[in-house]
């Protein structure tokens, strides 16, 4: 056994020398031996003005069996925007006399900020590359990036009456408390970005009113790519939401798609003889709680879409709610949903909880979760008339010529991240409404299909449009 131990050490002291002996220490110095590259362009995702971009990376191959030197790795400059990079671990905007052994590579790291401009309500693009010289053969990577250029609130409480236009996004910051005896006015087409954690307080007014042609959009601020075409848009969480407190009444959003915040839209309220807030034709999506809390408020919404939520889509606890042509929808993508899609509560742990009236028409609830929380609706002012559930059952004195076990066919394909609550040709929900539950204010859906265009309209919160057969 004793005499092992020196012929295993004398093996591995010969593999390490054959090993080392691989190693060519010798440079190529030949005008051919250039580097070869993972990518010919990097490029950015739309980014805000001042602010940095998420960091990119690519490889830089040697593919010569000897070293190669690259002289100088040197960022060409742009006066609408900087790239920084790091060159294996190393920050810098300059770099000497870098060595790759043979057939090794080494990565390279890229960041841009592109600088503000002025009165700029178009995306920037900027261009630039990186030279790589070696052996005094020059080489380059693209680099790119659009800037866009913003209006940037940082946690404020407004003194007096604001009107945020369409002429360049917003990116919020913090907090915006919207006081009493003041009023916030969004115009049509303009884009709040709110950053992470971001909220939209009000105890005054929101005049949200946006039109078919020109949505408000009320999203996060980050603008890139999760993955490959995958926006970071699709994510939920990515801000606070909406906060509606005690004492803020007529309320509008119209036209407004609002996506992935935390909390969604919160309501309190003390008198739901007066409306806190009117939904019409809008898109409430995405949110890593709920959609819609109301306390003890009036909430009117009419041809609105509320889709995907982890804790239920709405929860009505007291008040006065009453939801025309909605869609009602839970595919959440990122939890186990947690609550039905509809909420209706008589108690809460900590406020005291007025009288519940609930009427949900011409609605479809559907999804991934049980439609409502409450089996038995005898003790609930609660009333669904002319809505198409995914349960069995049968109409009783809350449920009023339902569609039971009906399948709305939406276009939403939950794992190609799709989500369409539009109604494909075989929809239940087709023609299975009742015209007279519909106010003149909902005759138009967000697209501007007409549901009076026929005696019985859709069910939800868009007309059905026939797809061409094929």
């Amino acid at each position: 056994m004793k005499k092992i131990f020196p012929i295993i050490i004398m093996a591995v002291v010969a593999m390490l020398l054959t090993t080392t002996a691989c190693v060519n220490d010798e440079y190529a110095t030949s005008a051919s031996d250039v580097l070869t590259f993972s990518t010919d362009t990097v490029t950015f995702d739309t980014v805000i003005t001042q602010q940095g971009t998420p960091t990119k990376q690519f490889i830089v191959y040697n593919r010569s069996s000897k070293q190669v030197k690259i002289s100088s790795i040197k960022v060409a400059g742009n006066d609408n925007g900087r790239f920084f990079i790091n060159v294996d671990g190393v920050k810098g905007s300059e770099f000497h006399d870098v060595d790759i052994r043979g057939g090794d590579s080494i990565y390279v790291f890229v960041e841009c900020k592109v600088n503000a401009t002025e009165n700029l309500a178009d995306l920037l693009e900027v261009t630039d590359s990186i030279q790589f010289v070696t052996n005094g053969v020059a080489q380059h990577v693209v680099l790119k990036a659009w800037g866009q250029d913003v209006n940037i609130i940082h946690g404020d409480t407004l003194k007096e009456d604001l009107q945020l236009t369409a002429e360049k996004p917003y990116v919020i910051y913090d907090t915006l408390t919207v006081p009493q005896g003041v009023t916030l006015t969004i115009a049509p087409g303009a884009q709040l970005l709110f950053h992470k954690g971001a909220l939209l307080r009000v105890y005054g007014q929101l005049l949200a009113r946006g039109t078919a042609e020109q949505n408000i959009v009320m999203r996060g601020d980050r603008l890139d790519k999760v993955v490959s075409d995958i926006s970071f848009d699709i994510m939920s969480g990515q801000w606070g939401g909406i906060v509606f407190g005690y004492g803020s009444y007529g309320n509008e959003m119209t036209y407004v798609v609002m996506r992935s915040s935390e909390i969604g839209i919160h309501c309190s309220s003390t008198d739901p003889q007066q409306r806190t807030l009117y939904l019409l034709n809008s898109v409430i999506h995405n949110s890593s709680s709920s959609l819609l809390t109301s306390l003890n408020a009036r909430i009117d919404a009419e041809g609105t879409e509320f889709s995907d939520a982890a804790d239920g889509v709405v929860h009505i606890i007291g008040g006065t709610a009453r939801f025309v042509n909605c869609t009602l929808a839970n595919y959440y993508l990122f939890a186990a949903i947690s609550e039905p899609i509809v909420n209706v509560w008589k108690s809460h742990e900590t406020e005291q909880v007025l009288p519940l009236t609930c009427y949900l028409d011409n609605c479809v609830i559907y999804g991934l979760a049980k439609d409502i929380n409450a089996g038995v609706l005898d003790d609930y002012d609660v009333y669904l008339r002319h809505c198409l559930l995914k349960s069995a059952g049968s109409d009783d004195a809350h449920f009023i010529n339902c569609v039971w076990e009906g399948d709305p066919k939406f276009y939403t394909v939950r794992e190609d991240y799709i989500f369409d609550y539009r109604l494909h040709n075989a929809s239940d929900a087709i023609g299975r409404g009742d015209r007279s539950l519909c106010p003149d204010s909902a005759r138009y859906d967000r697209y501007g299909n007409d549901r009076y265009s026929s005696d019985a309209i859709d069910l939800g919160a868009y007309v059905w449009i026939p797809e061409p057969e094929e």
